[in-house]
Parts: structure tokens; sequence; C-alpha cells
């Protein structure tokens, strides 16, 4: 059974970061692309970054130049560092695979506010 476990999130002022990590069990977590989502209160879940088995990014355009997704398939996770972080960047962060997803998590809080 499939199972991803977020954490890292937290309270930070606009400007701040914070680096998430996913950690995944239950698969052969180097042969899968991971994504992370996020879903702010009130509005659909969206993809902010995805990180094929190869280490190719992609990036929502909200995001490029402040967020990095990265993985270490030793450890089974996959990160998501956060610069710049702005009031609107505010949601739960989820980590899963990009197109197929696996049962959601419960995903980690991010609250960015002065």
């Amino acid at each position: 059974q499939v199972q991803v476990v977020e954490s890292g999130g937290g309270l930070v002022q606009p400007g701040g970061s914070l680096r998430l990590s996913c950690a995944a069990s239950g698969i052969i977590f180097s042969t899968y692309s991971m994504g992370w989502y996020r879903q702010a209160p009130g509005k659909q879940r969206e993809v902010v970054a995805t990180i094929t088995s190869g280490g190719n990014t992609n990036y929502a355009d909200s995001v490029k130049g402040r967020f990095s997704i990265s993985r270490n398939n030793f450890k089974n996770t996959v990160y998501l560092q956060m610069n710049g972080l702005k009031p609107e960047d505010t949601a739960v962060y989820y980590c899963n695979r990009p197109g197929a997803p696996w049962g959601w998590g419960q995903g980690t809080q991010v609250t960015v506010s002065s």
C-alpha cells in the first residue's frame, strides 16, 4: 500500500523560506515522477511543481524562480524548497504522483503572514 507523509510546514513571514519533505513508502520510489500540490481555502487543488524519475523539473508560473523541487531516491523523499514566500502561497501542501495520484496524505499547512 502506497503511503506519503508530508512535513515541514509552518507559519512564516512574507519573504521567508520553508523546506517541505514528503516521505513515500510502498513503492519503488526511484521509478516514479513525483509532484507537489497545494490547496488554499475555497480553491481547487493545484500543481506546484513536478520532478521526473530522471530529475527533470517543471513549475507552476506562480512559483517559478522561488520554489525548487528535488528528490533523494535513497531516502524515498521528495523536497520542496520555498523561498520568497508570499501570502498567496498560504495553503495545505501535498505530494503525490502526477497524473495518476495515489491516496492523498494529510498534507502540511503553510501559512505566510506578518
